[in-house]
């Protein structure tokens, strides 16, 4: 390297840009106790998840059985029902976009044209500082049911077991090849 051609500017530029590197890469306390809070935090928020999806389904299973053991010769009714996944959270994010154009003329009579495109997205949070911040969820979307599996004590008459597919059909808009229809002991 020749650091003859380069202007003063540049080599300054190059020494703070590494020193800039140096500072971010150095590990601090701080942050590694910031970052073993924040996979406690993330177990927390799983383990919530998951219990939230229980309670899903077993909210959908109970208002089920409820309707289907009031359907005629249908009687006792137990319903299990699986999901195609579990619930989707969207975060609300804020999102900043910039363009810069640069026309350059060289004296041979060329030009060049620098096209800079920046996009940076950050997500918005609620709360404050001391109850801590939790993202803002702009929406939630409910997990898609999977397929149903209904015991009834009328389950072998063909005419209860075909209207009960039907009423779990217009209420999942599941195919029938996801929905059993069994006898109850």
């Amino acid at each position: 390297m020749h650091f003859g051609k380069w202007k003063k500017d540049q080599i300054l530029i190059l020494f703070l840009a590494g020193v800039l590197l140096l500072v971010i890469a150095i590990p601090t306390k701080d942050r590694q106790t910031e970052d073993q809070g924040t996979g406690e935090r993330q177990t927390e928020t799983d383990t919530a998840g998951t219990t939230a999806e229980g309670d899903y389904t077993r909210y959908l299973e109970e208002h089920l059985s409820e309707v289907l053991s009031q359907m005629e010769g249908a009687g006792e009714v137990t319903v299990m029902i699986t999901l195609a996944s579990s619930a989707e959270k969207v975060v609300e994010k804020d999102v900043e976009a910039g363009e810069e154009t640069v026309t350059e003329s060289d004296s041979q009579g060329g030009t060049r044209t620098t096209r800079n495109s920046t996009s940076t997205e950050a997500s918005v949070y609620t709360g404050n500082d001391t109850e801590g911040q939790k993202p803002y969820v702009s929406k939630e979307i409910t997990p898609q049911v999977e397929g149903v599996v209904v015991l009834a004590q009328g389950g072998d008459n063909s005419v209860v077991a075909r209207n009960i597919t039907e009423a779990v059909q217009a209420l999942f808009g599941i195919d029938t090849h996801k929905i059993r229809i069994m006898k109850k002991n």
